[in-house]
């Protein structure tokens, strides 16, 4: 398994920009796709994003179609989500995961999960 490890949450207005982290330790990062899920208060985990090994395939919920980017750079075994045009409903837990599929937007398919970051966005 591979170990992860988010950044780059916090407090931010509607309207603006975060950029999440997750760097990535351990077995080989670039053979992993990568995902971005989060969980508000009271609901379910959800899927956000994710991508192929090599970058170059990603996918989306309709809920960040249009204002969240997916990327990676596995020369520095990170990944990252670049939020844009945040809403107060994006304010959740958002979580980095790494699956041995090519990419999934299915939480199973993860086995390897970061602790969590913390993304508020206040109206």
């Amino acid at each position: 398994q591979v170990q992860l490890v988010e950044s780059g949450g916090g407090l931010v207005q509607a309207g603006g920009s975060l950029r999440l982290s997750c760097t990535a330790s351990g077995r080989t990062f670039s053979s992993y796709g990568m995902g971005w899920f989060r969980q508000a208060p009271g609901k379910e985990r959800e899927f956000v994003a994710a991508v192929t090994w090599s970058g170059k395939t990603t996918n989306y919920a309709d809920s960040v179609t249009g204002r969240f980017i997916i990327s990676r750079d596995n020369a520095k075994n990170t990944v990252y989500l670049q939020m844009n045009s945040l809403k107060p409903e994006d304010t959740a837990v958002y979580y980095c995961a790494a699956t041995e599929f090519y990419y999934s937007n299915l939480e199973a398919d993860y086995g390897s999960w970061g602790q969590g970051t913390q993304v508020t966005v206040s109206s």
